[in-house]
C-alpha cells in the first residue's frame, strides 16, 4: 500500500533527480533506472509517478519554469519603476537557483526536444511570451518606440547566455552573465537619454 501524503515529495525528489542527471550526463542519454536511483525509488516508482524519460523531463521543464515565473513575479512586485524591475528580470534569470550546471545543460536539452516534441515547443513559446511581455511592459515606458529591438535583444542574450555557459566546465557565473545584459539595457537607457 502506498504511503500517503509521499506522491508530493517523490515526484519533487524525481524532478530534482532528471535535472542533476542531465547535468551530469549533458544529455538526455542515461537510463530512468539512474534518476530513480538518485531520488531514492524504483524505475517503476518513477514510471508510475512521471511517465517515460521524456514526460519526466518535460515535467522537470514544467518546474523549472514555475519556478522561474513565480521568482520573477516576486522580483517585480520588489522593485519601484521600470529599470528596477528590468533588472529584477535579468537578475532572476540569472540567479544561483536558476543558473546552474544542471538547469544549463536541462534548458540545452529543452531547445533540441523543442525542435521535435510539439509539449516542448508550446512550452519554450510560453516561456518566449512571458519573457518578451515582461520585458515590453518595462522597456515601453523607457524607450517608447524602440522597446520592441530592445526587448528581442535582451531576450537572445538571456538565451545566449545558457547556450554559452552550457559549453563551459567551470561553475556558472551567473553574476557576469547578468552583467552583460545589464550592461547592453544601459547601453540602451543611455541613448534613450540623448
Amino acid at each position: 500500500m502506498p504511503k500517503v501524503g509521499m506522491e508530493p515529495i517523490r515526484r519533487e525528489a524525481l524532478i530534482k533527480a532528471t535535472i542533476a542527471e542531465i547535468g551530469e550526463a549533458g544529455s538526455l542519454d542515461f537510463p530512468v533506472a539512474r534518476i530513480a536511483r538518485r531520488a531514492g525509488v524504483s524505475s517503476a516508482l518513477a514510471h508510475h509517478y512521471l511517465g517515460s524519460k521524456e514526460q519526466m523531463f518535460l515535467t522537470a521543464m514544467r518546474y523549472t519554469l514555475a519556478q522561474y515565473r513565480a521568482d520573477v513575479v516576486r522580483a517585480l512586485a520588489a522593485a519601484a519603476g521600470p529599470e528596477a524591475r528590468l533588472r529584477g528580470i535579468v537578475e532572476q534569470s540569472f540567479s544561483a537557483r536558476h543558473f546552474q550546471r544542471g538547469t544549463i545543460s536541462a534548458w540545452m536539452n529543452f531547445y533540441l526536444l523543442a525542435h521535435s516534441n510539439p509539449t516542448a515547443r508550446r512550452l519554450l513559446t510560453l516561456y518566449r511570451r512571458r519573457l518578451m511581455s515582461n520585458l515590453l511592459c518595462e522597456l515601453r515606458p523607457l524607450l517608447g518606440v524602440r522597446a520592441p529591438g530592445v526587448a528581442r535583444r535582451m531576450a537572445f542574450l538571456i538565451d545566449g547566455a545558457y547556450l554559452n555557459e552550457g559549453l563551459g566546465e567551470g561553475p556558472p557565473d551567473g553574476a557576469a552573465a547578468a552583467a552583460q545584459v545589464l550592461d547592453y539595457l544601459d547601453l540602451e537607457l543611455r541613448g534613450a537619454a540623448r
